[in-house]
């Protein structure tokens, strides 16, 4: 059994990274990029166990993609480092950032050859152009590149990480603490991605599939008296509205679970839970816009969605063209892939009777596609 454990730290919230899109979600084929490189490296059996540290806004998301050990992070590189060691129980750790994707098995191979040799090994690279630092050029062969993934004995990281200063690497943090480090060279096609540009660099990427995510969502709700009524968005002109945790909005919700199918992040109640007195009278459209910006951070473009409406009253063949409008702001696409209709039961069971609304509603989503 291997002594190695493999840390990939995926809590970042790329805000470098200029898109909507976290980094670690860019879809290679159907898998987000933390998960190919987490199979890639599981396939070699170089490690006992494979931890990822993911944002506590990601983590369950993920723990549908895949069974490695998952620990939450934190906004700190170092923070959701300290974390995932608790996990550990080996002699060695390999540390590295999800987004250092194009690692190559001989890459860590190497590393992990000179596991003895230092408490902590270092791979990096030599920079070839001039260097200028504080206005004075210094000397360019005493300079060092230093890249991710390290390994380091683990009680020894464990202990250097136990004080209150930032480091930006493992190496650092051992070495302030009395410890050594051995630099190996590199791998120039290990480039970590940073900004939307280093996207060009790795080589090994490919591109996200090109399939079209359906998912579809039902809801009703029952009229009541002296409530506000809102339909996608829009206030309703009426003397009642609808019973419900939040305020109502059957539409938006039915839309939101339709959202959520087709990106498999469960349902509204998941979510948004009708136990939570957060969610109490909350206007819907904050829950939609919420929705969005997740699905935009885990890598899914909305390409249209169909709603029906299914109600003997009110009439809202008014409304339909606001209606479209509104959610087509919210959903960061054109009006005209919103559709909303509108039909009757033709007086049949409780929709007929005039006591409530009932809404389908269909949506397709396709991949954030990086190559473009």
């Amino acid at each position: 059994m291997s002594d190695i454990t493999l840390i990939l730290l995926a809590a970042g919230n790329s805000n470098r990274f200029e898109l909507d899109v976290k980094k670690q979600w860019l879809r290679i084929d159907h898998k987000p990029l933390w998960q190919e490189l987490a199979d890639r490296c599981e396939e070699m059996k170089l490690f006992s166990k494979i931890i990822i540290a993911s944002s506590s806004q990601d983590i369950e998301f993920m723990k549908n993609y895949a069974d490695f050990t998952f620990v939450k992070g934190s906004s700190t590189r170092q923070q959701s480092l300290k974390n995932s060691l608790k996990e550990v129980d080996t002699k060695f750790v390999l540390v590295s950032d999800v987004a250092r994707f194009c690692i190559s098995e001989s890459f860590l191979k190497n590393i992990i050859s000179f596991k003895d040799k230092s408490d902590c090994i270092v791979p990096y690279l030599n920079v070839t152009d001039t260097i200028v630092y504080a206005n004075e050029t210094i000397d360019r062969d005493k300079v060092k590149r230093i890249q991710t993934p390290q390994l380091s004995t683990t009680s020894i990281l464990r202990v250097a990480l136990e004080n209150e200063n930032e480091y930006t690497d493992e190496s650092t943090a051992i070495v302030a603490n009395g410890g050594t480090r051995e630099f190996i060279l590199g791998e120039e096609n290990a480039h970590k991605i940073t900004h939307v540009q280093d996207l060009k660099k790795l080589k090994c990427l490919s591109a996200p599939s090109t399939d079209i995510l359906s998912g579809t969502g039902f809801d009703v709700h029952a009229f009541g008296d002296s409530l506000k009524m809102y339909l996608c968005g829009i206030e309703i002109e009426s003397d009642y509205g609808f019973i419900a945790h939040s305020d109502g909005d059957v539409a938006i919700h039915a839309l939101i679970d339709a959202l959520l199918g087709a990106s498999g992040m469960g349902d509204i109640g998941m979510l948004f839970p009708d136990n939570d007195e957060t969610y109490a009278g909350i206007d819907s459209k904050k829950l939609l816009k919420e929705v969005v910006k997740k699905l935009y951070n885990f890598g899914f473009i909305i390409v249209n969605v169909d709603l029906t409406i299914a109600a003997q009253k009110p009439k809202i063949a008014k409304y339909k063209l606001k209606m479209r409008k509104e959610l087509s702001t919210i959903l960061k696409i054109d009006t005209s892939r919103v559709n909303v209709k509108a039909t009757t039961t033709e007086k049949l069971g409780f929709i007929g009777r005039g006591e409530g609304v009932g809404v389908i509603a269909n949506a397709n989503l396709k991949y954030f596609d990086w190559t473009k």
